[in-house]
C-alpha cells in the first residue's frame, strides 16, 4: 500500500511537470487560454454575480482547450493567427452579452444577427447602454498581441519545437480538454441538461455551462428554425396534444361578456411606457397626464406585465395577438413568421373587421412588413410609403406627427370600410430617450428652500439632478409621448370617430434604464446633491427584485361612452399578463377565442399567473426567480410552500415548452391539417 501511495505521489509530480513543461513551451496557447477563462469569469462577475462556482469555469475551459488545440495543425508562425482570431471572437461574445445583459437582464442569442438591421435603427443608444466595465475584455486580445510581439522579438518562432507532429499536440490538448469534460459532467443533473437543451432559461445555463458553451449551445439552437422541424416533431406533437387536451380555452360567459360588440378597437402599443409613470410627480406636474386620466375614466389594470424575450417590442406584439410566448431562441418576427398563427386579428376579420397597423418606421423593422401580413392584418400602413415625413424624432417619424397624420387615413377607414380593429405603433419614446431635452415643459430640477442657521436668511436651491441622466431623458420623452396622446385622443373626437370606438393601450415592455438609475433617484439628497449611502437612515435600497416587479406596464382599456364608462370602470389588481389580452378582449368583444390561447379570459378565471419567457413566473402570491430559486411573497401572509412552488415551475417550463413547439414546428397548422384529413377518411 505505501508502494502504491508513492507511485501515486510520483505520477502526480510527473504529470504536472509535464503540463508545466507543456505550458512554457506553448507560450501562446497558454497565453489564450488563461486570457479567455479570465474574460468568462468576468462575465459573470459583471452580470450574473457567479464567480465562485466550479463547473462554469471548467465547462469554459474544457471549450477553450477544443478551440485552441487545433491551432498545432497550422505551421508555429501562423498560430498567432489562430489564436487572435479565436480571441477576438471569444472576446466579443463577452462584451456583447456584458451589455445585452446589463440592458435586457437576459444573454444574447446568434439568432439576433439575423435583427442586425434592428440594431443598426437604435446605434446612437450605443454609448447610452455601455458600461466603462464592458471594455474590459478588450485586454485579453490586447495581451496576445503583446505577448506574441514578445515572442517574436526573443526569436521563439524559430527555436520552437517542430520535430513533435502536430496530430500528438492536438491529441494532448484534447485529452486534457476530456478529463476536465469528465470533471464538469460529475457535477451535472438532469435538470442542468434540460435546461441546456431547452435554452429558454439563458441565465442559469450561463451560470452553470458558462459562457462560451452557452453561446455554442446557441447557435446550434439559432439553426432551429432550419433544422428542427426535421428532429423531434413526434414527440413535440404528442406533448402539444396531451397539453390542449387538458386545456380549457372556452372562457365562460361574464358581465363583461359582448359588452363592446359590434364596436371598434383601436390598439396602442405605447413604446417602453411604464406603470409608474402614471403615478410620478416631479415638481408638481405628473409625467403622464393623459394616460392617468384615461386609467381613470376606464379599465385600468394596475398589474400587467409584457411577456418579451430578446425580441422586445415584436414579441409584445406576437404575443398579445396570438396569446402565446415569444420563441425560447431567436424572434417568431424574423425567425418563424413564416409560420402559421391564430390570431386576434383573424378572429376581429372572422366578425367582418377590417384589420391594419400604423407605424412611424421602416416596414422591414423587425420583419413588420412580412409578420403582420402573416397576423392577418389586411394593411400595413408606415414612414414614407403612407406618412409625410415632416419631423423627425429618434428612430422615426415624431408620435404627434404619426398620431396627426393617422387620424385622417383612420378617417378613411371608418367611412370606407365598415367596423375596423387598428394597431397603431408608438416610438418618439424609444431608447436612447434623446431629442427633446430642450423642447418639453417638464421641469427636472430638485427645488428646495435653504436656510442659513446663521442669519435665518432663505434662498432657494435648484439642482439639475437628471441632467444627462438616461432616466430623466426618459422621463422627458414619456412626457412627450403621452402628450401626443392626447392630442391623438382630441383629433379623433374632431373627426367624430370616439362614439362608436374602444381604445385599447397597453406599455409594450419596460424601459431597460439600468437599476443604478433607480437607486440613485429614490436615493437623491439635495443637500449633497449625491445618493444617499447605504447607512443612511433615509436610504432606501431598490433591490433585484424590487426592479423586477417595478417592470409592470399600463393596460388600459377606455371609451367615451358613458354608460359603457359606469360598466368598466375599475381597476384591475390582481396580475394579468399580455398573453391574456386576446381571450380577454375575445370575450369583450363578442369574437372567437384562438383554443390554443396560453393565456385566460382575466375574468373567467379564480387563477391569476404570469409566466415569463426566462421561466420566472408571478401569481397574487409570490414572484419566483427559476435562475436563482427564490421565492418572494408580495405580503407579510403568504408562507411559501414547496408544493406551490414546484406546482408553477413544473407547469411553467410545460407551457413555454408547448408554446416553443408550437412556433419551431409550425404544430397548430400540421395538427389541423391532419385533423381534416381524419375528418374526410371518416
Amino acid at each position: 500500500m505505501k508502494n502504491f501511495g508513492n507511485e501515486l505521489v510520483e505520477l502526480i509530480i510527473k504529470t504536472k511537470n509535464k503540463i508545466i513543461n507543456f505550458l512554457k513551451n506553448n507560450v501562446l496557447f497558454s497565453a489564450f487560454v488563461i486570457s479567455s477563462l479570465i474574460n468568462g469569469i468576468l462575465l459573470r462577475l459583471f452580470t450574473v454575480k457567479n464567480v465562485t462556482s466550479i463547473s462554469p469555469i471548467l465547462a469554459d475551459l474544457a471549450l477553450v482547450l477544443f478551440v485552441g488545440s487545433f491551432a498545432y495543425f497550422f505551421k508555429p508562425k501562423y498560430r498567432f493567427r489562430y489564436y487572435i482570431t479565436w480571441s477576438i471572437i471569444l472576446m466579443l461574445v463577452c462584451l456583447i452579452n456584458s451589455i445585452y445583459y446589463t440592458n435586457y437582464i437576459s444573454f444574447t442569442s446568434f439568432s439576433l444577427l439575423a435583427t442586425s438591421l434592428q440594431i443598426i435603427g437604435v446605434s446612437d443608444a450605443l454609448q447610452t447602454i455601455m458600461d466603462l466595465q464592458d471594455l474590459t475584455y478588450l485586454w485579453a486580445p490586447i495581451m496576445l498581441i503583446f505577448v506574441h510581439v514578445k515572442l517574436k522579438k526573443n526569436g521563439y518562432y524559430s527555436h520552437i519545437k517542430t520535430k513533435e507532429k502536430a496530430q500528438i499536440s492536438v491529441l494532448k490538448v484534447l485529452v486534457a480538454a476530456a478529463i476536465v469534460v469528465g470533471f464538469f459532467a460529475s457535477t451535472l443533473t438532469g435538470t442542468d441538461i434540460s435546461r441546456l437543451y431547452k435554452q429558454w432559461n439563458r441565465e442559469y445555463v450561463v451560470m452553470k455551462f458558462g459562457i462560451y458553451v452557452y453561446q455554442g449551445n446557441d447557435l446550434i439552437a439559432s439553426l432551429k428554425p432550419q433544422i428542427s422541424p426535421l428532429f423531434g416533431y413526434d414527440k413535440a406533437a404528442k406533448e402539444f396534444r396531451d397539453y390542449y387536451q387538458e386545456y380549457e380555452s372556452e372562457s365562460k360567459s361574464n358581465e363583461y361578456t359582448d359588452i363592446f360588440k359590434g364596436k371598434n378597437v383601436l390598439v396602442i402599443h405605447a413604446e417602453s411606457i411604464m406603470n409608474y409613470l402614471l403615478d410620478t410627480e416631479i415638481n408638481g406636474k405628473t409625467i403622464a397626464p393623459n394616460l392617468k386620466r384615461l386609467a381613470s375614466e376606464g379599465m385600468y389594470f394596475s398589474n400587467f406585465y409584457a411577456q418579451e424575450s430578446v425580441g422586445t417590442s415584436s414579441d409584445t406584439e406576437f404575443t398579445l395577438s396570438t396569446s402565446l410566448l415569444p420563441a425560447s431562441s431567436g424572434t417568431v418576427f424574423v425567425s418563424y413568421y413564416d409560420r402559421y398563427y391564430p390570431s386576434i386579428q383573424k378572429s376581429f376579420k372572422n366578425s367582418n373587421y377590417y384589420a391594419f397597423s400604423m407605424h412611424a418606421n421602416k416596414g422591414n423593422y423587425w420583419n413588420r412588413e412580412a409578420m403582420h401580413k402573416t397576423l392577418g392584418y389586411d394593411n400595413f400602413y408606415y414612414y414614407d410609403k403612407d406618412y409625410e415625413l415632416d419631423e423627425i424624432i429618434g428612430l422615426g417619424l415624431s408620435d404627434k406627427s404619426f398620431f396627426r397624420q393617422s387620424s385622417k387615413i383612420i378617417k378613411d377607414i371608418n367611412d370606407t370600410k365598415g367596423n375596423y380593429y387598428g394597431t397603431l405603433l408608438m416610438l418618439t419614446n424609444h431608447t436612447p430617450f434623446e431629442g427633446l431635452e430642450d423642447t418639453t415643459d417638464l421641469d427636472l430640477t430638485y427645488k428646495y428652500t435653504k436656510t442659513d442657521e446663521a442669519t435665518g436668511k432663505t434662498t432657494e436651491v435648484v439642482n439639475d439632478y437628471l441632467k444627462d441622466t438616461t432616466l430623466g431623458k426618459y422621463f422627458t420623452t414619456a412626457h412627450y409621448a403621452d402628450e401626443a396622446l392626447g392630442e391623438f385622443i382630441d383629433e379623433l373626437e374632431e373627426e367624430d370617430l370616439l362614439d362608436n370606438l374602444v381604445i385599447v393601450i397597453y406599455g409594450d415592455h419596460d424601459s431597460k434604464i439600468k437599476r443604478g438609475e433607480y437607486d440613485y433617484y429614490y436615493n437623491y439628497n439635495p443637500e449633497t446633491d449625491l445618493k444617499r449611502k447605504t447607512d443612511d437612515p433615509e436610504y432606501h435600497e431598490f433591490t433585484k427584485y424590487d426592479y423586477e416587479l417595478n417592470r409592470k406596464v399600463p393596460f388600459i382599456i377606455w371609451t367615451k361612452d358613458e354608460n359603457l364608462q359606469k360598466k368598466i370602470n375599475r381597476e384591475i389588481k390582481f396580475p394579468v399578463g399580455m398573453y391574456d389580452v386576446f381571450p380577454t378582449l375575445a370575450n369583450m368583444f363578442g369574437v372567437k377565442n384562438s383554443k390554443y390561447s396560453l393565456g385566460h379570459d382575466i375574468f373567467s378565471t379564480d387563477e391569476h399567473f404570469i409566466i415569463f419567457p426566462n421561466s420566472n413566473w408571478l401569481t397574487d402570491k409570490i414572484y419566483y426567480d427559476s435562475q436563482n430559486d427564490q421565492a418572494v411573497t408580495l405580503d407579510e401572509q403568504t408562507v411559501i410552500s414547496a408544493d406551490y412552488i414546484n406546482k408553477y415551475t413544473l407547469r411553467a417550463e410545460r407551457e413555454i415548452a408547448v408554446s416553443n413547439d408550437i412556433i419551431v414546428h409550425d404544430l397548430i397548422k400540421k395538427t389541423e391539417e391532419s385533423d381534416e384529413i381524419l375528418r374526410g377518411v371518416k
